[in-house]
């Protein structure tokens, strides 16, 4: 597995691979707008998208962010993974890579939506990551730690 930066070449896997998750939960296969057009709804305002690739170049796994203007904050986008891959360490590869970029991006403050109820292995995974609730059952936060924030080491 790969991770890249979006490119329009996997534009039609990425959406297969999506609407299939969708449809793995339990949802009704519908596609976000900003999936049309990564380039002007993403790269174009200084936020990222990237995809996570088989070793066969097949689109297994996505996910973005958007910052908020005027804070110090992103949203976490279309954080998806191939259904019938998940538990492999897709999703943690994903999400260390976005946090990394985020982190040097100089943000604090990651936010996600979580779209109400059958999310709950999303919640979980979240937890994990140290996020925690923000307005309801729905948002979830994480305040990023920052290197300056802890003493140096004694070496």
């Amino acid at each position: 597995m790969r991770i890249i930066p979006y490119a329009d070449a996997y534009r039609d896997d990425m959406i297969f691979m999506i609407l299939e998750a969708k449809d793995a939960l339990g949802r009704v296969p519908t596609l976000n707008p900003d999936l049309l057009d990564i380039q002007r709804n993403y790269f174009d305002k200084g936020d990222m998208f990237w995809l996570a690739l088989s070793d066969a170049g097949r689109v297994i796994g996505s996910v973005g962010y958007s910052a908020i203007p005027g804070t110090d904050s992103v949203w976490l986008h279309r954080f998806y993974v191939k259904a019938a891959l998940k538990r492999q360490g897709i999703g943690t590869a994903l999400y260390l890579h976005a946090e990394e970029h985020i982190r040097k991006a100089g943000k604090a403050r990651v936010r996600i939506h979580l779209g109400g109820p059958g999310y709950e292995g999303s919640r979980l995974f979240y937890r994990h990551f140290g996020y925690e609730y923000e307005q309801d059952e729905n948002y979830m936060v994480k305040i990023l730690r920052s290197d300056r924030n802890f003493p140096e080491k004694d070496e």
